[in-house]
């Protein structure tokens, strides 16, 4: 109970803030952080969780299926099919460009052995929707540069577990190296692209069948309920639920275009309630300890990884595209860690690997510092654009035209 009034309270602030949050570098994101470490062990010791604690994995899980379900339904299939190049460039060459330029780093800076190296490059590969949302979310940012970070983001968690299970399992999981199969984990991808592909048209169907349909004011459920039985069924069935998440949002905007109307204040709300408590619950492990334990060549691999490796993989990738040079450099900055590197190394200190704890405690600071700085960046960057627009000189038969006016009740990663 000592959590749920700790995030009711921190749930306060934020919404209080949230007006001066929308304006300066201040970020709810990293408030909901700081709370989490202040009362837990480290300092006031109100609440007790540890890496090994369900309530971690669990709330990391949800809020990354939440976050990708809500972001595939900005995702539009015909102009997607129109520019593909540019994320498919992203994921194809950039996220294996990340992994491998990490596990150098890691390796010889860290010292962690070249199996579990590559492993720490495969949980800090996949990029984070949820802490870039200030920049795929408004309008004065470029689509084409929205559409590039929300695709790689919800796309890039489901591609990166299978090498995450297959390299925990080289590692010295042998017990479970069944599980790690290659055709097993395909099955799993195909299964969670398929969920998420079938059920909206099939929920659709249903409402559009004569004898049924939904209430107004009951509208918002439906997506709610496909999203909580596609959750299940992922977990029953081991399909990938990130994939199908994403997979999900995007099938159930082009189907049903009202139905993502309908649910998209309810959706958006949903999905902060839980990326807050995520982050309150992974900020109760950020301990004295936890960062004592880092090496300074970890601090070193850490820094790189964020103001480096990410910019100079997806620069990369991106040479020779159309993209303008603000865009690119944009791009290649906005890769922060998230959630779905939380689950995977949650996954690799649960796995009984030699060096899993020193693994584990590289990922959850490379994690905690790349929410601090993209969570406090992404504001300034986004307006930056806006900013362009308007000291734009307009045409003389054009008339200047006005920025919308922001509320004061916006909050943002």
């Amino acid at each position: 109970m000592v959590l749920v009034v700790v995030f009711g309270a921190a749930l306060l602030i934020a919404v209080l803030l949230s007006g001066l949050a929308a304006r300066t570098v201040l970020s709810t994101s990293f408030l909901f952080l700081v709370g989490g470490a202040l009362v837990s062990d480290g300092f006031l010791g109100l609440i007790h969780i540890t890496p090994d604690s369900e309530i971690v994995s669990v709330t990391a899980d949800l809020a990354l299926f939440a976050v990708l379900f809500t972001d595939g339904m900005h995702v539009s299939l015909p102009k997607l099919r129109a520019n593909w190049k540019n994320p498919a460039r992203a994921l194809g060459l950039g996220m294996p460009l990340a992994f491998v330029f990490m596990a150098l780093v890691t390796h010889y800076l860290v010292g962690l052995d070249w199996t579990t190296s590559f492993l720490v490059g495969a949980v800090l590969a996949p990029t984070d929707p949820v802490f870039a949302s200030a920049i795929v979310g408004r309008a004065e940012v470029p689509a084409k540069l929205r559409q590039l970070l929300n695709v790689e983001s919800g796309i890039n968690d489901g591609l990166a577990l299978p090498v995450v299970l297959m390299l925990i399992a080289a590692a010295g999981r042998a017990a479970d190296s069944a599980e790690a199969s290659p055709g097993k984990i395909a099955l799993e991808l195909l299964l969670g692209l398929l969920f998420g592909v079938v059920l909206p048209p099939l929920v659709n169907g249903l409402v559009r069948f004569r004898p049924l349909g939904a209430e107004p004011k009951l509208q918002p459920l439906l997506p709610l309920a496909t999203g909580i039985i596609l959750y299940a069924a992922c977990h029953l069935t081991h399909a990938n639920p990130y994939l199908a998440a994403f997979s999900a949002g995007a099938a159930l905007a082009h189907v049903s275009p009202e139905a993502k109307t309908s649910f998209a204040p309810l959706g958006e709300a949903l999905a902060e309630l839980a990326k807050f408590a995520a982050l309150l619950v992974f900020g109760a492990l950020l301990t004295p300890r936890l960062f004592g334990a880092l090496s300074f060549g970890g601090y070193v691999a850490v820094v790189l990884a964020i103001v480096l490796i990410r910019p100079a993989s997806l620069l990369i990738s991106l040479l020779g595209t159309t993209i303008s040079r603000k865009e690119k450099l944009v791009a290649a900055w906005f890769g922060p860690k998230g959630f779905a590197s939380v689950v995977y190394g949650l996954l690799v200190l649960q796995s009984g690997i030699p060096q899993a704890e020193e693994a584990f405690t590289l990922v959850a600071v490379c994690i905690a510092f790349s929410i601090i700085a993209h969570s406090s960046t992404d504001v300034p960057i986004a307006r930056a654009f806006d900013v362009d627009e308007l000291v734009g000189i307009p045409d003389k038969d054009q008339p200047a035209t006005v920025a919308p006016k922001e509320s004061p009740l916006d909050t943002r990663a």
